[in-house]
């Protein structure tokens, strides 16, 4: 039970951290908030994505690209140009780490208002980091008695963060409904979201990139939206563009 209930808390918080920090506040701008929250969900996005931190900057400017030249030669990760889904997420790797490593030349475009911590980046990135949380996961299923089948589930959490990314970035463009009319093939995966808090709604958000909420409709709700709006009222962040469609971005 324990193992269990580690898995599926690691999967919603480290996907949780995923959508708030990197791609609605880094990416998109959706929110706002100080420096001392800033770097309070840097640390909280450290420990639970643990060996697939991801750099909120990096992450930025590759979304940012995506959306830009969504399913276009240009796209780091459109299902249209690779044969299979890992294909798709080894050129993602790639370019994340160029953009990263700064190898790639980025259009000032994508690099504005991006936050950025350069110091706990670069650890989070380390092999030595990513060792470490990976003994840490092995060490937890070993001292709690895991099942031989429970160990299957260590390198989905190993490698969370491209997991969350491919389910989106593979499926959400070739899968589910097509609700909006937009230039590339985003769909809404599944009608309503319990498995990727909000994200899978991923044509309402190319429709409306800079929309903190991804569902529009009343069954399409968007878990992650829903912390955002408690942490709105509570003064932590301060969401822009309420109630507000903006179509145009970048």
């Amino acid at each position: 039970m324990e193992i269990l209930i580690f898995f599926i808390a690691n999967w919603y918080l480290s996907l949780f951290a995923q959508s708030f920090l990197q791609h609605r506040y880094a990416a998109h701008g959706a929110f706002t908030m100080n420096k001392f929250w800033e770097r309070f969900f840097y640390i909280f996005a450290y420990f639970v994505q643990g060996s697939s931190y991801l750099s909120a900057r990096a992450y930025g400017i590759l979304h940012r690209m995506h959306h830009a030249y969504a399913d276009t030669p240009k796209d780091p990760h459109s299902p249209k140009y690779y044969s299979n889904l890992f294909a798709m997420m080894w050129n993602t790797k790639k370019v994340y780490a160029d953009i990263f490593d700064n190898r790639m030349e980025v259009e000032e475009r994508f690099t504005k208002n991006l936050p950025d911590w350069n110091k706990l980046d670069k650890w989070g990135q380390s092999y030595t980091n990513r060792i470490m949380f990976v003994m840490f996961y092995i060490s937890f299923y070993v001292y709690f008695d895991a099942s031989w089948w429970m160990y299957g589930l260590i390198p989905i959490q190993v490698l969370s963060s491209p997991i969350h990314g491919s389910i989106i970035n593979w499926f959400a463009h070739k899968y589910g409904k097509q609700e909006h009319e937009v230039d590339n093939t985003s769909r809404n995966l599944m009608p309503v979201d319990f498995l990727m808090m909000g994200e899978d709604y991923h044509n309402n958000h190319h429709k409306y990139p800079s929309s903190a909420n991804f569902g529009m409709k009343w069954y399409e709700i968007d878990p992650t939206y829903c912390v955002m709006f408690v942490f709105d009222k509570l003064g932590i962040i301060k969401i822009k563009n309420k109630g507000k469609r903006l179509v145009t971005e970048y």
